[in-house]
């Protein structure tokens, strides 16, 4: 079944999506001390909406999100689904389970032949269809997304032969043999997540694919040169959340269309005032005479006071940052206050609720 050609893809038959959003988002904090890192406002609505439809536009309609860490707050969001033409569902994990142990803890809510698992702080371009496509044609247990990096020394490597069978799993190394590595989507036979051990921490990658392969099983790669990012440090955040407003990575979630700057309901900007670099500026949040935002995410009820600059940086919601004040590469926390003249450089995170005072304060590091 497919669409005609103004309308969404037929559904995926015999398919379902497992997200995984359980996470607490270390690297993200302060940010994620009030919102679990999926929820956090990235291009105007929280990341899961990205990936949400790109699921749904894929035509797969049943979704089951694996939860953890402020698990409340993906009900209360997205509900049933229905509004996003989803049927969505939701399991708590109430210990750690790693990758593989949270797929087998959602396990009885899975009902198709084919299930995606996607892990839930990864923006991507990857034609979901072209990947299913490549599992069924292969046969395989699991299919895996591989992207090619410039540097795969910082993770795990994943060689295939040449008919794409993956043919082993090696860990961090200096002199990396492939520069493949593993994208954090697949495409799982629903009787191999039956198989996983329950109840236990169980990985993916140490455990359940090395188990498969020693027991002979295919393990195919699909390899795409798409858009990917792991959004889990600031600077990737920042960076992801930029590339959606500009449309590098388009998004039919995106509550506006693509441009140098996302300015949402009921916020003000000043007119001297430049917000560009794909800079999202939420409601009711303030740019004031003169400042500069320059790639940067300001969260609800935000201000930047007269002739700041602000570039590549998170304002966090009802944050206050005064005139005069220059921010490289900074997060600042919810209710956060940063005093005129100020100059906070990459690396500075200043927690929520913290007053920095005015006075030409010079930093870098963590504030709390």
């Amino acid at each position: 079944m497919t669409a005609g050609p103004d309308g969404p893809p037929g559904p995926l038959r015999d398919a379902e999506a497992v997200v995984l959003v359980g996470g607490q988002g270390v690297r993200l904090r302060p940010l994620t001390l009030s919102a679990p890192k999926p929820m956090l406002p990235t291009a105007g609505v929280p990341f899961l909406s990205h990936l949400l439809a790109r699921i749904r536009a894929a035509g797969i309609e049943h979704v089951v999100l694996g939860t953890s860490y402020k698990a409340e707050v993906f009900a209360e969001h997205f509900g049933d689904g229905s509004a996003f033409g989803l049927e969505l569902e939701y399991v708590v994990e109430d210990e750690p389970l790693d990758t593989a142990g949270a797929i087998r803890n959602v396990s009885h809510l899975l009902r198709e032949r084919d299930v995606l698992v996607f892990n839930g702080d990864i923006l991507s371009g990857l034609d979901l269809r072209s990947l299913v496509d490549t599992h069924r044609s292969s046969a395989a247990e699991v299919t895996l997304h591989l992207v090619k990096v410039d540097d795969p020394r910082q993770f795990g490597c994943v060689p295939t032969d040449a008919d794409g069978r993956v043919t082993a799993f090696l860990e961090k190394t200096e002199d990396p043999p492939v520069d493949q590595i593993n994208a954090g989507c697949y495409v799982f036979r629903r009787p191999v997540i039956e198989d996983i051990p329950a109840g236990r921490r169980v990985s993916v990658e140490r455990e359940t694919f090395p188990g498969l392969l020693a027991d002979g099983k295919r393990l195919q790669g699909h390899v795409d040169s798409s858009y990917w990012l792991d959004m889990g440090t600031p600077a990737a955040y920042v960076r992801g959340s930029a590339d959606l407003v500009r449309g590098e990575l388009p998004s039919a979630a995106l509550p506006g269309r693509p441009g140098e700057a996302l300015v949402l309901p009921g916020a003000r900007v000043a007119e001297d005032a430049v917000v560009d670099g794909g800079s999202t500026v939420g409601a009711d949040a303030v740019v004031a005479a003169g400042a500069q935002v320059t790639g940067s995410m300001l969260f609800d009820g935000a201000h930047v006071g007269a002739g700041s600059e602000v570039r590549g940086c998170v304002i966090g919601a009802g944050a206050r940052v005064g005139s005069g004040v220059t921010l490289r590469g900074a997060v600042i926390g919810d209710g956060a206050v940063v005093g005129d003249g100020c100059e906070l450089l990459d690396g500075a995170r200043v927690w929520p609720s913290v007053e920095i005072p005015a006075g030409g304060v010079r930093f870098s590091a963590d504030r709390r």
